[in-house]
């Protein structure tokens, strides 16, 4: 097996489940719309439920959950064409990609079991909130930074081989 596909294992694997017990957890042992503040002024679990992407969007579209769905379908496949192209040696890439597939997954499955994606981690200043957010779109946020960083550098090494 290559080793472009072990990362993808080793990674989306673990980072999945992890969004999945916990999105379970929270719906089983939470009432919507309440909160437990585990830093005071900064960090809540509060459990939402979205129907939208980022920050509601598109919420109140006729035809979000297909669209989501297939917007999310073809995430994953377009992912899994691009690590099977990858150089060998393009490892970090092979781990960001890995994390964007396994958040876009993660939240394909709720949208198909809820119709909406459980959220439960709230980050504030005081009275000022991000929108709630789960593991993820953790792993969405960070592979794409990650992925960002690795389009650079391998910009700066094309360059140096010229």
């Amino acid at each position: 097996m290559k080793s472009k596909y072990i990362i993808l294992s080793a990674i989306s694997l673990p980072v999945l489940i992890l969004d999945q017990i916990t999105k379970v957890y929270i719906d089983r042992t939470m009432d919507l719309h309440t909160s437990i503040t585990v830093i005071e002024n900064f960090f809540n679990i509060t459990y939402m439920r979205n129907k939208g992407a980022a920050f509601s969007f598109l919420a109140n579209f006729s035809y979000r959950l297909p669209f989501f769905i297939l917007i999310s379908l073809i995430a994953a496949i377009v992912i899994i064409v691009v690590i099977r192209r990858l150089r060998p040696d393009q490892k970090f890439a092979a781990a960001s990609l890995s994390l964007i597939f396994s958040g876009a997954i993660g939240n394909l499955i709720d949208r198909v079991r809820l119709g909406e994606v459980i959220d439960f981690l709230d980050v504030h200043w005081y009275g000022h909130h991000w929108p709630a957010f789960n593991v993820a779109d953790s792993a969405i946020c960070v592979g794409v930074f990650l992925l960002a960083i690795d389009m650079f550098i391998e910009e700066r090494r094309q360059k140096s081989l010229k």
